[in-house]
């Protein structure tokens, strides 16, 4: 049994972890990482990037199959699911060993096993090493989060998928139903829909992707079912039952009725689950259903133990996390008598969200409805992808920029974009928030011409009456 002590240890490497982690050792204090499966967390090898890998084949197929519009031809185009879930895993591998090098660089003891509180300031490890006890001046819980099971349907990996059985499938579904439209649900149903699957998506809740500006949400619905794709919206699933063959399931509509269909596969993407049980936790954190409650820099109740990502109150993003693991490290740097580090906390209005199906969608800040709600007064501008030439240059002249900005002050309140390449350009609008700008200094900047970028302007401008294209 080894004993090991650190200023930090850190439990849990996804990319809330791993950038505390890094951000503590740049800051000179000794710091190890506790990791009981890939270096990386579910972000980089069953996340957000190898399903960009694979949405990025669907989206080259797609296009493959539209060379038309083009003025190319293609002919004899096939996708080969194999070899793009192994491409998609090379993406992730290659990461992977990525954060191995990052953590060697900064030189960050790497402690592979299943890491568990023994104390706020202590704890066990138990890996390929036996068991190590370790002990810290401070640790940072960063053990992330699981999709959420349906209670009556868990996944089995065969009929019934997570997102991760999704990812590295070993058979093409024939006919899909995806529970759930948030980001996953989403985009798990335009990845399988460009590549030639039969798909329906049920959504609880009045529209899909609903954590989006209704108007946002209303033209995905629309693009989407021009694509092929089924989507029922106020419904839900009364029972899953998987057979040999596929699945049964029973839908209750909007309307009341309760449908039974059979599918080839499940997909479910209701939420999660923070994984935050056997770890010790009993008696040293405040939790609220499973989620570790801290201040705004990520302390717990019991001093010298944090927490950020997932496993705490959401949104739960990755880029969330890593900001968090850095205000965290700076946090702990500061207590530890640094007094040239000054973290900031995290301001939860200028936290971009991506959702990369096909047409994209990006926003941050407030809904037109959620600024109304909060009783402020709005100019909102709105702004096609059909009068931007670089859109139209393309062939991708669908989709729309809107802006929110408060009538009195002209403070830009939120940003919502559907349509291509909005993931890329929402971090404009974000600069632009965090920077507190008004929409005096957005209309007097100068966007490059042709880009997309453009749409951003012309959105500003229209909500004020000055749009020029439109």
């Amino acid at each position: 049994m080894a004993n090991a002590s650190y200023d930090v240890i850190v439990l849990g490497s996804g990319p809330g972890g791993y950038v505390a982690a890094i951000r503590c050792a740049q800051l000179g204090l000794k710091t190890a990482i506790v990791e009981r499966e890939n270096l990386g967390g579910i972000c980089l090898n069953w996340g957000c990037i190898p399903t960009k890998a694979l949405l990025r084949s669907a989206e080259i197929f797609h296009y493959m199959q539209n060379a038309g519009d083009y003025g190319l031809k293609a002919q004899g185009i096939e996708a080969d699911l194999d070899a793009v879930v192994k491409r998609s895993r090379g993406v992730a591998k290659q990461l992977n060993q990525g954060i191995g090098h990052l953590m060697k660089k900064n030189k960050i003891t790497v402690h592979m096993g299943e890491g568990a509180l023994t104390g706020a300031t202590s704890m066990t490890v138990k890996g390929e090493k036996g068991e190590e006890k370790l002990t810290a001046k401070h640790i940072i819980v960063a053990t992330g989060a699981r999709a959420r099971d349906l209670p009556f349907a868990p996944a089995d990996g065969k009929r019934v998928w997570t997102y991760r059985h999704a990812m590295t499938p070993t058979e093409m579904p024939s006919k899909l139903l995806v529970i759930g439209s948030g980001a996953i649900g989403i985009e798990f149903a335009s990845f399988y829909n460009d590549m030639g699957c039969d798909i329906t998506v049920v959504e609880m809740l009045d529209r899909i992707v609903p954590v989006e500006d209704e108007e946002v949400s209303a033209f995905l619905e629309k693009s989407l079912k021009k694509q092929g794709i089924k989507i029922q919206t106020g419904a839900g699933v009364e029972a899953i039952k998987p057979h040999a063959k596929g699945v049964t399931a029973t839908i209750k509509g909007k309307d009341g009725k309760a449908v039974t269909s059979e599918f080839s596969h499940v997909i479910t993407a209701i939420g999660i689950q923070p994984n935050t049980e056997n770890i010790g936790l009993e008696n040293l954190a405040e939790m609220d259903r499973g989620f570790i409650q801290i201040d705004p820099y990520g302390r717990t109740k019991s001093k010298g133990l944090w927490a950020i990502g997932d496993c705490t109150p959401g949104p739960w993003l990755a880029h969330k996390a890593s900001h968090e693991g850095v205000s965290c490290a700076e946090a702990i740097a500061q207590e530890l008598g640094n007094k040239d580090v000054h973290p900031h906390a995290l301001d939860r209005n200028n936290i971009p969200g991506c959702t990369y199906c096909h047409p994209q969608i990006a926003s941050v800040g407030m809904t037109e409805a959620a600024a109304k709600d909060a009783g402020i007064k709005v100019r909102v501008g709105n702004f096609p992808f059909i009068g931007n030439g670089k859109a139209i240059a393309l062939g991708e002249a669908e989709g729309f920029i809107k802006t929110v900005f408060d009538a009195a002050t002209g403070e830009l309140l939120g940003a919502h974009m559907i349509g291509a390449e909005v993931t890329e350009l929402i971090q404009g609008y974000t600069v632009g928030k965090t920077l507190e700008t008004t929409e005096e200094e957005l209309a007097q900047t100068v966007f490059p011409h042709p880009t997309l970028s453009e749409m951003m302007h012309e959105s500003v401008l229209s909500a004020y009456g000055k749009a020029i294209h439109i």
